[in-house]
C-alpha cells in the first residue's frame, strides 16, 4: 500500500467508510495501465487513455463546460485522474459535487498513483459507487473511457448513460422539418381523419389478463402452446407487434389486436387477407394503402414525438408511449385498457440463441447477428449478445414498468435480456 494510497484512503474511510470497505477489496494491480506520454501524459487501460496525454485540464475544461451554467448540483460519471473534479469544484456557484465510481479497480489504482485527497475531502463531493442506485441522475457528464471501461456491476448504469447520451442523436429523424416526414403524415392524413381515436380502447378491460407478443427468439418456443390457449374462450386478451402478426397467423393464432408504429412495416409483415375481425392499432405516417386494405377496424394515436405536434392540434387524438419500439405502445395500450397483468412472450432485446427474431431470417428486420457488440444479462444471469438500441428499448421498458406499479408483469422465457420489474411466469418460463 503505497503512502499515497493511504493518504487518499484516510479521507474516504472517514467521509465514506462504506466506499472504503469495497475499495480495499478491489484488485487494483490487476488493471492493464501503463502511462502514455504526450506533452504531458496520462494512463492508457487496455488501449484506452483515461484522458488527454497533451492537455489534461484543457480538456476537462471543456467537459465541465457541458454542464448549464452556474450549475449548484452536478453529476460525474468515472472517476478519471481527478481533473474533472477540479475543474468542476472551482466554480462558487457548485453546491454539490456527485461522482460516481464506474470501475471500483481503476478508481483503486489511481488512489495508489495519484494524490487525490484534495477533491475527496471537499465538503461538497458526494462520492458513491454508480452501482448504489438503479437510475441516473441529472445533469451529468460520463467520462468517455470509463463508459467503455465500466465493471459488470455498473452495466445497468453505463447502458443508462449511453441511452442517454444518444436520444438527440436518434430523435433526428422525427424532427418536424424532415421532408419525409411530412409526406407521410401526409399520405395518411384522410385516414387519421376518418380511423377511431384510440382513446376509445381504454377501459374496455379493466381487470383483463393480457399477453403482449413480441418477435423476439424465444417466442419460437410458447407458438405451439400459445396456439392451444388462444383456442380457449376463457384466454387472456392477445396483443402483438406487427412483426410478430406473421409468426402468430403461421401458427393458427389470431391476435385479438396487433399495434404497429413503424414507417417501414409494409403489407409483408401485416398482409390484409382474412385480418377481418383483428383490431389493428398504429401512429400516423404508416403506408395509407397497407392500413387501408386492413379488413378489421382500425384506432390511431400519437406518440409524444414532436413529429405530430401541429397535426394533432388539427385532429386530436389520444397518445400512447412509445420509447422507440413498438413493444412500450403495445404494454401501454394493454395498461390503458386495464390489463391486471401484462405477460410478455418474445421480449428478448438481445439475439439469445443466436437468432435475431422468430419467423424471420437473420436481418430481415434490422441488423444482422454478426454485428451485435453490445450485451445484456439475460435471466440466469449470463451475458447475451444484443445491440445498442434494444438496450435502450429495455430501459425505456423498465422505467415504464416501474411507473405502474399497480400492474404485475410477467416474463416467459431466461434466454432473453433480464427485465427489471418482470416476475417470470411460472406457468411458461422453463427453469
Amino acid at each position: 500500500m503505497s503512502e499515497i494510497f493511504q493518504r487518499n484512503l484516510a479521507v474516504i474511510e472517514q467521509r465514506w467508510p462504506h466506499i472504503a470497505l469495497r475499495l480495499h477489496a478491489e484488485d487494483a494491480w490487476a488493471v492493464p495501465a501503463e502511462q502514455v506520454d504526450g506533452q504531458a501524459w496520462t494512463l492508457s487501460v487496455a488501449g484506452i487513455q483515461l484522458t488527454s496525454r497533451h492537455d489534461r485540464i484543457a480538456e476537462a475544461q471543456l467537459q465541465a463546460a457541458s454542464f448549464p451554467a452556474q450549475c449548484a448540483e452536478a453529476h460525474v460519471y468515472g472517476t478519471g485522474l481527478g481533473d474533472v473534479q477540479r475543474v468542476m469544484l472551482g466554480s462558487s456557484s457548485l453546491q454539490a459535487l456527485h461522482v460516481h465510481i464506474l470501475n471500483g479497480a481503476l478508481f483503486a489504482l489511481v488512489l495508489q498513483l495519484l494524490e487525490q485527497d484534495d477533491w475527496l475531502s471537499d465538503p461538497r463531493v458526494v462520492l458513491a459507487y454508480a452501482d448504489e442506485r438503479t437510475e441516473i441522475q441529472l445533469p451529468f457528464f460520463a467520462l468517455p473511457a470509463e463508459m467503455v471501461l465500466a465493471d459488470d456491476s455498473s452495466a445497468r448504469i453505463r447502458d443508462r448513460l449511453v441511452s442517454e447520451v444518444h436520444v438527440n442523436f436518434n430523435n433526428r429523424e422525427f424532427s418536424t422539418d424532415n421532408p419525409e416526414n411530412i409526406e407521410r403524415l401526409k399520405q395518411g392524413r384522410a385516414l387519421l381523419e376518418s380511423d377511431s381515436d384510440v382513446a376509445a380502447l381504454f377501459g374496455t378491460h379493466a381487470g383483463r389478463d393480457v399477453f403482449v407478443i413480441a418477435t423476439g427468439p424465444s417466442l419460437q418456443q410458447h407458438l405451439p402452446r400459445l396456439s392451444n390457449v388462444s383456442q380457449s374462450a376463457q384466454r387472456p386478451l392477445l396483443i402483438c407487434v406487427d412483426t410478430a402478426y406473421v409468426p402468430l397467423r403461421n401458427q393458427g393464432i389470431r391476435p385479438d389486436i396487433v399495434v404497429s408504429i413503424d414507417h417501414r412495416i409494409s403489407s409483408r409483415h401485416l398482409p390484409a387477407p382474412d385480418s377481418e375481425g383483428i383490431t389493428l392499432v398504429y401512429l400516423p405516417g404508416q403506408d395509407a394503402a397497407m392500413l387501408n386494405a386492413w379488413q378489421g377496424p382500425r384506432f390511431v394515436g400519437y406518440s409524444s414525438s414532436p413529429m405530430y405536434a401541429e397535426i394533432r392540434q388539427q385532429t386530436p387524438r389520444a397518445s400512447l408511449f412509445v420509447g422507440g419500439s413498438v413493444i412500450h405502445p403495445a404494454v401501454d395500450l394493454a395498461v390503458q385498457m386495464g390489463a391486471a397483468s401484462i405477460t410478455l412472450f418474445g421480449a428478448d432485446f438481445a439475439f439469445p440463441g443466436g437468432k435475431t427474431h422468430t419467423g424471420w431470417q437473420d436481418g430481415a428486420l434490422g441488423p444482422e447477428l454478426n454485428i451485435a457488440k453490445h450485451w445484456v444479462l439475460d435471466g440466469r444471469g449470463h451475458k447475451v449478445k444484443t445491440q445498442l438500441n434494444f438496450r435502450s428499448y429495455l430501459i425505456e421498458l423498465e422505467r415504464y414498468i416501474t411507473q405502474h406499479p399497480d400492474v404485475r408483469f410477467f416474463n416467459t422465457s431466461r434466454d432473453g435480456a433480464l427485465i427489471t420489474g418482470t416476475h417470470f411466469d411460472p406457468d411458461w418460463t422453463a427453469p
